[in-house]
């Protein structure tokens, strides 16, 4: 393994958290590189189901640390209220580390976010936790870290700064209550002493443990068509999902990676707004959307249901150099007699294969289909490849062909058990 990356191939929700789980079990560490509890992770083990959205999923697996790198923002009550929750079911967090660099998503993120997007003539369709201004706090340099939070003293001045900018907004633009800088910090003194424990210098730790050779997992969140510069801009989140952002979260050298894992629906998913080419707004798309169970982890907004879009996927690939793909979800399509792939777009009379990230350009696009025979057969109990019906496999290596990337992982249940190695 060395160093590898588990990356969403489409607009995330892609399953990234069971197959992260079942990497995981060769891992020295498994590690968290990106985004905040806007991340929604869901494994499945022995009969019981742990949700993630800021603890890296790997943690079920005694021999692995689980890291929350620098590149994280981390809501705090979100943290507490998620270990807490993992602890009731046994979860031992003794081997969890987070970064003193990492960045704190406060109330008054939060507050903002929800702001902002409800006075958006278009809305971005964010989850309002607050990520987009925490990341904006980082890039204008006033942002709240960990290494603040454990000082108490550091940790009050930053609050009373920040405040002195972002309260003014908050009342004279929104017309909304300021946040109280006193009760603020009340509130999150007792937060410092719950992340004390687990505090550390994550780049060195890392990096050390990869110029030892150890095995090092490193846990995507969103997926590549939400990356900030690649996706689909401004219907995108405020970091990077694609393997690069891996090295930038983490403080771990690019030439350190040895395989990038892509994980991909056998259809496409998407939540929020912004376009979507093979979108089905219809009796199929429901029920694509009752048999996958499509409701997000963190919003339990219903997710947008299409065809498996290959254009996107292909771009995907291109983008992140997958050296491996894992295909999620194939049992949902168990029932089709038919199935459609997008193959190109049609744009203004002219035929591409190349995805286009500019959202307006894209919602202009009509997807161009090849139809390939569906099959009625429940897969949920194979366990190899020879298992799946004909097609199924046909469907699999048609979508290997088109992208470029081999597929050596397909899933077809929740459960651990529910997988195909290739």
């Amino acid at each position: 393994m060395s160093v590898s990356v588990v990356v969403g191939a489409q607009w995330g929700d892609e399953a990234k958290g069971k197959v992260v789980d079942l990497l995981a079990k060769d891992a020295r560490y498994v590690v968290r590189y990106a985004g905040g509890s806007n991340a929604g992770h869901t494994v499945c083990v022995n009969g019981a189901t742990y949700k993630f959205h800021l603890i890296p999923s790997g943690i079920l697996h005694p021999q692995a640390t689980a890291v929350i790198a620098d590149g994280v923002v981390m809501d705090l009550r979100a943290f507490v209220a998620e270990a807490d929750a993992l602890q009731v079911q046994g979860v031992d967090l003794s081997r969890l580390r987070i970064g003193l660099g990492v960045h704190l998503t406060m109330p008054y993120h939060r507050l903002l976010d929800e702001l902002e997007e409800s006075q958006l003539e278009g809305r971005i369709g964010t989850t309002k936790r607050g990520i987009g201004p925490t990341y904006a706090d980082k890039a204008w340099r006033i942002g709240v870290r960990v290494a603040d939070l454990l000082d108490r003293d550091r940790f009050a001045q930053r609050v009373w700064r920040v405040l002195q900018r972002r309260n003014p907004t908050i009342q004279r633009v929104y017309n909304a209550t300021p946040i109280n800088a006193d009760a603020l910090i009340a509130e999150f003194e007792p937060y410092a002493e719950r992340v004390r424990p687990y505090a550390c210098d994550v780049p060195h730790l890392l990096m050390d443990a990869a110029e030892r050779g150890e095995p090092i997992l490193l846990e995507g969140a969103q997926g590549t068509l939400l990356d900030l510069d690649y996706g689909t801009y401004p219907y995108v989140t405020s970091s990077h999902p694609v393997a690069a952002g891996a090295c930038l979260g983490t403080g771990i050298a690019p030439n350190r990676l040895r395989e990038i894992w892509g994980v991909a629906k056998a259809y496409t998913t998407r939540v929020g707004e912004g376009p979507f080419p093979t979108e089905l707004t219809d009796e199929t798309g429901d029920r694509i959307r009752n048999r996958g169970r499509e409701y997000g982890t963190t919003t339990g907004r219903a997710r947008r249901v299409g065809w498996l879009d290959l254009v996107a996927l292909r771009y995907a690939a291109r983008v992140n150099g997958f050296t491996a793909l894992a295909v999620t979800l194939l049992d949902v399509l168990s029932g089709f007699d038919a199935l459609k792939v997008c193959v190109a777009y049609r744009l203004d009379g002219t035929i591409t294969r190349d995805f286009i990230a500019d959202a307006p350009t894209l919602a202009r696009c009509e997807p161009v289909y090849e139809t390939l025979p569906g099959w009625r057969e429940e897969i949920g109990d194979c366990r190899t490849l020879d298992e799946l019906p004909p097609n199924a496999r046909a469907y699999l290596q048609f979508i290997e062909q088109y992208v470029g990337a081999p597929i050596r992982l397909v899933s077809v249940g929740a459960g651990r058990e529910q997988t195909i190695w290739v």
